[in-house]
């Protein structure tokens, strides 16, 4: 008896010290005690309590985006975004039953609207866009706009809003924790029972967001030149705020048949993070959320952008100040070499002391302003992009030479180990920043899992961006960085 106790106690020695290895190998990050819950429907729910201030996070995460759209329906994802806040069929209406009346014939009117503009009969196109907005006026008597909204600010909402992007759309806000169920009741009856009440107005607003955004700005059409260019097959090359002959055809029909299709519950991660009571939050979680039926599962991206063989080079013409793109294809964000290259990113353009910002902005002064991103997503095959604007007189060929000559240095000589460890400091210090936000908190909980199936996974990114060697740069650039692999956009200013 007294040798079992003798290997028992041997036994619980070297687990409490494996255990104790395993902690500290872990980030703080990883030891958050993160509650993880999953409904019938497929829901995916991620809780933390994090005592201190009285309110509570909330973040939903749809893994429906840009790159699930087909050519036609453009910027639906972006267009259900705004559609999402106009109530539903208890909140936002003073008659909901004479509301509904009016929906078919606004559509039809709409249908036939697209067929008058598609033969030319521009007198009949606005006879009947004039019908369609004295239609959204009728049922305007019916509504109560942006009670969503107001209830919630109410009960001391703030930041409510969303955003869409070519992989999801995150809808989010901060409440006091006391109204955490209000929350629930609201969230719930939005996904079941959502209206697109004031639809055709707010696809105005969409189609003029586009317009201010992308066709009467620079930059913005610049960024979409460019992707459009980089990607020949691959949907990342489609703007998320979509095309506007596709904004200006589509119809609630289209908007609402593609909600419930694909904005089910077992598409969705919801994040919540603040004061709360982690049993408490799993219980209206069930209580609200069960009920809702699944969806279909999003349009799969079959879409494998081919292997680049040659240089492309795309110019716009523009009455402005001249800027210059430069993107090189490189793998997905899942993929080993991306701790590299997001250290390279760092490397080139991560402050006042990184090389393309000293080199371009404080050195030559051929520049303003340089930054480098990875992106548009990172599900897929992505691009290292480098955006930066010439200071006049040098032009966008000489700021582009420059830059060349400086990553054929990095590659021939690699970074340093003052410009390594610069990088390190700035990694641990956004380790500590990005557990400070209850908000920020819960956008990588859901988007860890999203992408990795692992909310650890985001603390975990930490780790291997210290683990990146000066060699792995110069191997991770040599590979990438090459002619043949690069798309490079300028803006030419117009003469005259």
């Amino acid at each position: 008896m007294r040798a079992f106790s003798g290997i028992k106690f041997m036994l619980l020695a070297l687990l409490t010290a494996s255990l104790q290895t395993l902690a500290a190998q872990q980030s703080p990050g990883e030891l958050l005690p993160v509650r993880q819950v999953t409904l019938n429907n497929g829901m995916r729910l991620v809780i933390l309590r994090r005592p201190g201030a009285p309110t509570i996070s909330f973040a939903v995460q749809f893994n429906v985006g840009g790159v699930n759209e087909r050519l036609g329906t453009t910027g639906i994802a972006h267009l259900l975004e705004h559609m999402l806040f106009k109530g539903t069929t208890s909140v936002g209406t003073r008659n909901i039953d004479a509301e509904l009346e009016l929906f078919p014939k606004m559509d039809t009117a709409h249908d036939s609207l697209v067929a008058a503009r598609a033969r030319g009969d521009s007198a009949q196109a606005s006879e009947l866009s004039e019908r369609i907005a004295q239609l959204e006026d009728s049922a305007a008597v019916f509504t109560e706009s942006n009670e969503f909204d107001r209830i919630l600010t109410r009960a001391g909402a703030r930041g409510l809003n969303a955003t869409t992007t070519s992989e999801s759309t995150l809808y989010f806000v901060d409440l006091p924790a006391n109204r955490a169920e209000l929350w629930f009741a609201l969230e719930a009856d939005r996904m079941l029972n959502p209206v697109f009440r004031e639809f055709y107005s707010e696809r105005d607003v969409v189609t003029e967001e586009r317009r201010m955004r992308v066709d009467a700005s620079p930059s913005g059409a610049l960024v979409e030149a460019h992707l459009a260019t980089a990607f020949s097959m691959h949907p990342y090359g489609v703007p998320v705020v979509g095309y506007m002959a596709d904004l200006e055809v589509l119809s609630r029909r289209d908007v609402e048949s593609y909600y419930r299709r694909y904005y089910g519950p077992n598409n969705a991660i919801v994040g919540i993070v603040g004061d709360l009571d982690p049993h408490q939050i799993e219980e209206w979680a069930r209580e609200y959320f069960t009920g809702i039926p699944k969806g279909e599962e999003p349009p799969i991206v079959t879409a494998v952008e081919p292997r680049q063989r040659g240089e492309r080079r795309t110019e716009l013409n523009w009455d402005a100040q001249p800027q210059l793109q430069i993107g090189w294809h490189v793998p997905a964000g899942t993929d080993p070499d991306a701790p590299s290259l997001a250290i390279l990113s760092s490397l080139l353009t991560g402050g006042r002391t990184s090389r393309l910002y000293r080199r371009l902005v404080l050195e030559s002064r051929a520049a303003t302003a340089v930054f480098s991103s990875l992106g548009p997503g990172m599900r897929y095959p992505q691009l290292l992009q480098i955006a930066a604007t010439p200071r006049a007189p040098h032009t966008t060929m000489q700021v582009e030479e420059l830059i060349y000559e400086e990553l054929e240095l990095l590659i021939q000589d690699g970074p340093t180990d003052s410009e390594m460890e610069r990088v390190r400091n700035q990694i641990s210090a956004g380790s500590v920043r990005r557990i400070q936000s209850n908000i920020g908190l819960a956008f990588q909980l859901v988007e860890s899992i999203a992408v990795f199936d692992d909310w650890r996974e985001t603390f975990r990114y930490s780790e291997k961006l210290r683990a990146v060697t000066a060699d792995d740069v110069m191997r991770i650039a040599k590979a990438y960085l090459t002619r043949s692999n690069r798309t490079v956009t300028t803006l030419v200013k117009t003469e005259g």
